[in-house]
């Protein structure tokens, strides 16, 4: 009986640690999608005033996602420098 609560406690304490491990790692990867996101805003000439996701080009045009018309993007870094 004694082999049969060890062996149940070791698989609850296994399960409780993948739990927890899983949980942090998805936080990261929505971090990292939001991170490229902003990246692509910011290093397009155009973008959306709504900043939909996966928005923002280096050409005047509409969003392809809400259709709004783009806007010239002032914090826009062409070649690593401002213009």
């Amino acid at each position: 009986m004694k082999t049969v609560k060890t062996i149940l406690g070791v698989l609850v304490l296994g399960l409780l640690l993948t739990t927890v491990s899983c949980k942090d790692a998805k936080k990261d990867d929505v971090t990292t999608k939001t991170e490229q996101v902003e990246k692509k805003e910011l290093a397009s000439a155009y973008v959306c005033p709504m900043h939909c996701e996966g928005s923002g080009s280096d050409v005047a045009g509409e969003c392809l996602k809400c259709g709004m018309d783009y806007v010239k993007n002032e914090d826009h870094n062409a070649n690593g420098h401002k213009h």
